[in-house]
């Protein structure tokens, strides 16, 4: 299990995508289509983890908890040196988050919401109650350094997941603070010109500034390929 030694903490993403590289129809209609076993592996990744982080519209489209999977996994956690559950990071530069979110209505670990300054003071006044706490950094894109720095520091996170959606890494690849990434490749084409990949937003324009990896690890396991990719 890999920490970093620095101000910031380790941070992994880890995505499902169709074999030509979709995280979900152009719709998004769909946005789940791995196996059990691909589940099994989110959740064995986020035992190792002090903390999961999920972008607002991934929350808001999904019945999406961070959770630790149930029995199995909480002992996973244990047996790993952590807590029941992992610290729950929501990012929204906005804070436009919906307060009757499904993650809200659940209260077995704290939740944080990562923004900036330009998130209205009406949205954060109707989330403040709902959350356990708040971090402000940048004027009008999250400076998710200092973000990461802060939730090191203040909330003692050593190792951070990251599970979508495609904005949040794409903000998370350009901050170039990706230490490795999980990828499941599944047998389906969804295709469509609109339909998201694992990392859009603003993206890199340069081939000398793309991000490098390496490839450290990769299975098959029935129809499925899990590949880890670690920062060069």
């Amino acid at each position: 299990m890999t920490a970093r030694k620095n101000n910031r903490p380790f941070v992994l993403i880890n995505m499902a995508m169709t074999a030509d590289g979709k995280i979900a129809t152009s719709n998004r209609a769909i946005t789940t289509f791995g196996s059990p076993l691909d589940s099994d592996h989110l959740y064995e990744l986020r035992a190792t983890t002090d903390a999961v982080m999920s972008g607002a519209r991934t929350i808001d489209t999904n019945p999406v908890l961070l959770g630790n999977g149930g029995e199995k996994f909480r002992k996973l956690r244990q047996k790993n040196g952590l807590g029941d559950y992992a610290l729950r990071i929501i990012v929204s530069g906005s804070a436009s988050i919906d307060p009757a979110a499904e993650i809200f209505k659940h209260r077995f670990a704290p939740i944080i919401l990562l923004t900036t300054e330009r998130a209205a003071k009406s949205r954060l006044k109707k989330l403040t109650p709902l959350i356990d706490d708040l971090g402000q950094f940048g004027e009008n894109e999250l400076d998710i350094v200092a973000a990461l720095r802060w939730l090191q520091e203040k909330w003692q996170v050593q190792r951070l997941l990251c599970e979508g959606g495609a904005d949040l890494n794409d903000l998370l690849f350009r901050a170039d603070v990706v230490d490795e990434i999980n990828l499941t490749i599944c047998p389906f084409i969804f295709g469509g010109r609109t339909a998201p990949t694992i990392s859009a937003g603003t993206g890199l324009m340069a081939l000398d500034k793309a991000r490098q990896f390496e490839l450290v690890s990769h299975k098959k396991i029935g129809s499925e390929l899990y590949a880890v990719f670690r920062r060069k």
